[in-house]
């Protein structure tokens, strides 16, 4: 069930998605957090934030609107009050960045380089640049890759950019941050989407918009990670509406090295675990020795390739 994402090694490839999990400790006492094979805390910025006025969550017939605006306890209480828990842990640890600044990207992630526990890095590149208007960091191919490379020296340990759908051809953005020195890429973030509620002719989210995830998105996330998987040799994590151990096999066969398993959490929170031994339990089933070889194995014959192209 080992796999590899750069120099990291996961136990197994289900690891909890950042935002969805807090930092660990929140879980413990509902979960064995040791038997996941990773967990990527919620996205930590230079400062504390608040997020966003509620109401800022809204559950949709098939996933999750949020708009929780990034609020986290800023990385030095991080360091302070949540990484000594999570170096107790024996399975990984990935911290996800989310920064208003290239400048605040590289503060955050030199000042957790310092410190021991940490095994990997995710950047979250959907935040609003502040510099240019609020455009999203993710949605510009050059500022992607800016951050890439102005990140890439600060640090040996695997770097992972969590890239947003939200674009036309994404494997334009995996090109980029490989060329940069990414060692692996997650996707996909959470999708635009918007509820209203008619009776009160107003918008449901304090913020109009959020983020879409959860069982609706996963046909789309598929779509992205195995575009990303023509255009990149680096690994990829497909996030994106898991729920079961199958739905997980299929991120893999269209080349995915490692999934996250995000929304089904807040149903149950040993989700992750429940995913990780039935891929285990999938894979003896099928006759599959290693997980690592579901990994781009999704069989497309030509004939449809041909007809995809024409149409």
């Amino acid at each position: 069930m080992q796999v590899h994402i750069g120099s990291l090694t996961l136990r197994n490839p289900v690891l909890a998605a950042s935002g969805t999990f807090g930092y660990g400790d929140e879980c413990k006492e509902l979960v064995d957090v040791n038997g996941l094979g990773g967990i990527v805390t919620k996205s930590l910025s230079l400062k504390p934030r608040d997020g966003n006025p509620p109401a800022r969550i809204v559950e949709t017939a098939s996933g999750m609107l949020n708009s929780i605006g990034l609020a986290n306890v800023g990385v030095d209480r991080f360091i302070a009050e949540k990484l000594p828990y999570l170096r107790t842990l024996s399975t990984a640890v990935i911290a996800n960045i989310a920064a208003s600044t290239v400048d605040e990207y590289c503060a955050v992630l030199s000042l957790l380089e310092a410190q021991e526990g940490i095994g990997a890095y995710e950047i979250n590149v959907s935040c609003p640049n502040v510099k240019e208007g609020g455009l999203s960091f993710g949605t510009n191919v050059a500022m992607t890759a800016q951050i890439t490379r102005r990140l890439r020296p600060l640090t040996k340990k695997p770097l992972i950019l969590k890239l947003t759908p939200n674009v036309t051809n994404v494997g334009e953005f995996a090109r980029a941050v490989e060329g940069e020195g990414a060692d692996a890429v997650s996707l996909i973030n959470t999708v635009v989407g918007m509820a209203v509620d008619a009776r009160k002719k107003s918008p449901k989210l304090s913020t109009v918009t959020g983020g879409l995830s959860g069982p609706a998105i996963k046909p789309i996330a598929l779509a992205k990670v195995y575009e990303a998987s023509k255009a990149v040799k680096i690994p990829l994590i497909g996030i994106g509406g898991i729920m079961t151990a199958e739905d997980a096999v299929e991120f893999l066969l269209v080349g995915a090295s490692a999934v996250q398993v995000g929304t089904a959490n807040f149903i149950d929170p040993a989700t992750g675990l429940t995913v990780a031994t039935g891929m285990a339990r999938w894979c003896e089933q099928q006759g599959v020795a290693r997980v690592a070889d579901l990994t781009g194995a999704l069989e497309v014959s030509t004939e449809f390739s041909v007809l995809r192209t024409w149409l």
